[in-house]
């Protein structure tokens, strides 16, 4: 009898080997696959570098880098090379913000003035109203106002004091503009309440106790030279750039830089309801609170891919966007900077999750990857996402151009500006948008925005002047001045703001 029930438990021990066996060579196999797709795509989309990790089951199923930091060179992107996160920290922000709700220190429904007593936005009845919860959901009636950090000097706190000039682009939680300043209020009413710097608070309540040793909150603490360079098409050539270091003024919103290692830490946590080995971030109900629907994500608001993907709802919570995809919910976040991206999705149903680092200024190969691995990973399919993706994004390119060329074609010829171009010169100002200052260098006309960006000007037709910028991946903008009754230059219409002609030289 011991000796049939010894072979008994031999045999099961052996089917048990041959099982785990099995779904060794199984998860090798699709490894192998994915990867070879992945270095397919990256070529088709000219990617210089990427990284890439896949969660299963509590479990890293694949994480590989590629390519280089810096296009050119032979500085390979590694598992440690920083990328930046970008708008992928709106995810970390509102988390920490979780854990102060789960300490009793505030409610997700305070009002937000209860905490910055001084914050005015341009309607009294919004500042009044405005609840913590509605910081992370873009539903203010505040439309975008990047040119407040973006290309500007502003701190942080000058950035919150100019709020009161912006005038509402829609009614209060009656819309979705997608918008970074509330997360950096959010950054604010963290540092009032915790008594420290978000800054500080992100590093010791999420990535200290994760263990992501490399991960930093601002451009400024990077210690080292392995992180990647951005890249932008510039004419057709993939160019490097310089990196978007504003977004340290407004770092709750996007200014995270992390590995992938790190990330995959992140990654991990955040699929299994914020636990870790030493605990978890927040607790289980504020977990499902902050991956709650609560904000509809009209169809000019989300991603071009829906029109391969045809979502039955897209919608948004406290830092990822969300859609049905094969139907199963995928929450998910986009992070985007001048020549560098980021995504990160989550599947919890089928406790999967996916993040992707690049260096080209809006790959969306992205996309394709995100959705290709939930497909290999966890739902099934060989969908070529890279290759119906890179379709539809280059007819939108396309598109495009079209548009900017017959707009161009309309162009009046053979005209005069109506002054001598020294009458042009001088510093134009707008309390919202800043400056921009114009001065004569070798007979032509120069610029200079906010102390920053810098371009020359030439005439295009009547009193409307054309900008190039010398940092040519911010692109072109054009210039119509107008004249008082005296036929002086009195302003200038910049993108359709105004611009008061405040000293001449």
């Amino acid at each position: 009898m011991r000796k049939i029930m010894g072979l008994l438990v031999c045999v099961q021990c052996c089917l048990l080997l041959q099982v785990a066996a099995q779904k060794k060579t199984v998860q090798q196999d699709t490894s192998a696959l994915f990867d070879t797709y992945v270095k397919k795509a990256i070529k088709e989309w000219e990617v210089p570098g990427l990284a890439i990790v896949v969660v299963k089951n509590n479990q890293v199923v694949f994480k590989k880098a590629y390519g280089t930091r810096e296009l050119g060179t032979t500085q390979w992107v590694d598992n440690q090379t920083l990328f930046v996160c970008a708008s992928t920290t709106k995810a970390m922000t509102a988390t920490c913000m979780g854990m102060l709700v789960d300490e009793g220190k505030l409610k997700w429904d305070d009002p937000v003035t209860k905490y910055l007593p001084a914050l005015q936005l341009y309607d009294p009845y919004v500042t009044r109203e405005l609840r913590v919860r509605d910081l992370f959901l873009h539903n203010s009636g505040v439309g975008n106002t990047d040119y407040l950090w973006a290309d500007n000097t502003l701190s942080s706190d000058e950035i919150l004091e100019h709020l009161k000039l912006v005038t509402p682009s829609y009614s209060f939680r009656a819309g979705f503009i997608y918008q970074n300043i509330f997360y950096l209020i959010a950054g604010k009413v963290i540092e009032k309440i915790s008594g420290k710097p978000w800054s500080i608070f992100i590093r010791e309540r999420i990535f200290q106790p994760l263990g992501m040793n490399r991960t930093v909150s601002q451009f400024a603490q990077i210690k080292d030279d392995n992180f990647s360079k951005p890249h932008y098409r510039i004419d057709s050539t993939i160019t490097v750039i310089s990196h978007d270091r504003e977004t340290d003024t407004i770092g709750p919103a996007g200014s995270v830089l992390s590995c992938i290692d790190d990330i995959s830490l992140w990654l991990k946590c955040m699929l299994d309801s914020s636990k870790y080995p030493g605990g978890r971030l927040v607790k289980p109900e504020t977990w499902k609170e902050l991956l709650k629907p609560q904000t509809l994500v009209t169809e000019q608001e989300f991603y071009p891919t829906q029109k391969i993907t045809k979502p039955n709802f897209t919608t948004y919570a406290m830092g990822w966007f969300q859609q049905d995809y094969k139907g199963r919910k995928l929450n998910f976040h986009t992070g985007s900077l001048s020549g560098a991206v980021a995504i990160h999705a989550q599947m919890p149903e089928e406790k999967t999750g996916v993040y992707i680092f690049g260096n080209l200024d809006h790959a969306e190969l992205r996309h394709a990857l995100m959705f290709r691995a939930l497909d290999q990973f966890a739902l099934g399919g060989d969908r070529d996402w890279s290759a119906e993706f890179l379709k539809l994004y280059t007819q939108i390119k396309n598109e495009s151009l079209k548009k900017t060329k017959e707009s161009e074609a309309k162009r009046a010829l053979n005209t005069h500006p109506s002054l001598p171009l020294e009458e042009y010169i001088g510093k134009y100002q707008h309390p919202l948008f800043g400056t921009i200052e114009l001065k004569m260098q070798n007979g032509k006309l120069i610029s200079l925005t906010n102390h920053i960006t810098t371009g020359s000007i030439d005439h295009w037709n009547y009193d409307t002047f054309r900008l190039l910028y010398d940092q040519k991946w911010k692109g072109k903008e054009y210039l119509s001045f107008h004249l008082n009754t005296e036929g002086k230059v009195s302003e200038v219409s910049m993108s359709g703001v105004v611009l008061e002609k405040v000293t001449r030289e």
